[in-house]
């Protein structure tokens, strides 16, 4: 069911602002689902009650104060890689991952959703992702997804990936389609180049990214198709985005160089164990800003409803646990607290996937952008919620379930 709220203006007032890049103590003045104003919190007095109509609103509306207690106040995340229709199934039909709860989202700060397909493009479709992202939207949040899945033919709803771009408004390019992963269909670089060139003449038709989504495996060839494709093709270097891409420390390097060449590379904030062939998101930040690579060149996303399973070596599923949209607030604590600056890891989660994927409006805090806001206590645990200018979670309690969620026990 659509959310209705009754016209105001909320002032969030003594907030430590990132947006993502450090404004200091402000007030921010939102209405309407935006940032109407961002004020330095020596100038909050002018924020009256009759301030409303120097913003060109009508006046009289009533005014809503937030004291943050110097709390940050961030732009909400964007988490560009959720199965919200569920992941898995890599063991059998009972091992289907169910979908995330809306709270799963809302209760780990984000706001913005990019859905996804896995290996099971066979019974689960575009078509049930396309009714997720409605359902998520008309709960609140902002949501898109990618067409497709691990495999070729993809799973499109018009036929074709350059048609589902086009066609269909959420959708905003292909993925998460598997390379180097024995799972997939084993893409040649023709393959590559065809699905390329599908994203991007389809973005460039409908002003979307046009993005090609590549989940990575483990498989020894690494990003070497990516490599061929950039050498031998015209297609934008920015319409490759690799995921996954800490999952092995070689397959990093080999990311850190096609970032340099211009790609969009993605990390996984899945959980490393120490003895593991692998970076901890907040690990492989670090590195990326010790090598000195372009800065927007990089986000975090967390494979969240999505399975993390573990194969033998006759392809055999032996574990799995699930992902979850928490792992970016953990990862952005852990990432401060090896030294990596608040605001370079908090883009990688912000600001940067929004310029990448064009979404309009998102990752930030200005005038004029999208009130997508959260509120991070001192320990970096998420505290307060605000999507589209609404209220969806205050002092760490969801105040908007999904229609089916099961209220949480007290």
């Amino acid at each position: 069911m659509a959310m209705q709220s009754t016209p105001r203006l909320l002032i969030l007032e003594n907030a430590s602002v990132y947006a993502p890049e450090p404004l200091g103590l402000c007030s921010v003045v939102i209405a309407g689902g935006r940032i109407l104003a961002i004020a330095p919190a020596s100038d909050a007095g002018c924020l009256t009650a009759s301030s409303d109509s120097a913003f060109g609103l009508p006046t009289g509306l009533p005014i809503e104060r937030f004291d943050c207690g110097g709390q940050r106040l961030t732009p909400g995340f964007i988490d560009a890689h959720a199965h919200i229709t569920g992941g898995g199934g890599e063991d059998g039909a009972s091992t289907k991952v169910p979908p995330p709860w809306f709270s799963d989202f809302t209760t780990a700060g984000v706001t913005s959703v990019v859905g996804l397909l896995g290996t099971d493009d066979v019974t689960r479709t575009t078509a049930e992702l396309l009714a997720g992202v409605r359902a998520l939207k008309e709960m609140g949040l902002s949501a898109w997804c990618w067409t497709g899945g691990y495999h070729l033919p993809p799973t499109t709803l018009t036929g074709t990936i350059r048609g589902d771009i086009v066609h269909l408004d959420a959708v905003i390019g292909a993925g998460e389609i598997a390379i180097s992963d024995h799972r997939s269909s084993q893409l040649t670089l023709e393959d590559m180049l065809r699905i390329a060139g599908d994203c991007h003449v389809g973005g460039m038709l409908s002003r979307k990214a046009g993005v090609m989504h590549l989940h990575l495996g483990d498989g020894s060839r690494g990003l070497e198709l990516i490599r061929a494709a950039l050498d031998s093709a015209e297609i934008p270097a920015r319409v490759f985005q690799p995921t996954h891409v800490n999952r092995r420390r070689a397959l990093l390097d080999e990311a850190f160089a096609l970032a340099e060449r211009g790609c969009h590379i993605d990390i996984t904030a899945f959980p490393v164990a120490d003895d593991e062939d692998a970076y901890s998101a907040e690990v492989a930040l670090q590195r990326y800003l010790a090598a000195g690579l372009p800065p927007a060149n990089i986000s975090v996303s967390s494979d969240g409803g999505g399975c993390l399973p573990e194969f033998d070596e006759h392809g055999k599923m032996t574990s799995m646990s699930v992902g979850r949209s928490h792992s970016l607030h953990q990862m952005l604590a852990r990432a401060v607290a090896l030294g990596v600056p608040f605001e370079f890891a908090l883009s990688a989660i912000t600001s940067n996937v929004a310029e990448h994927l064009r979404l309009a409006g998102k990752g930030r805090i200005r005038p004029g952008f999208a009130a997508d806001l959260l509120l991070l206590d001192e320990a970096g645990e998420v505290d307060c919620v605000i999507a589209d200018g609404e209220w969806l979670v205050k002092g760490k309690e969801a105040l908007r379930l999904g229609v089916f969620e099961p209220e949480p026990s007290r």
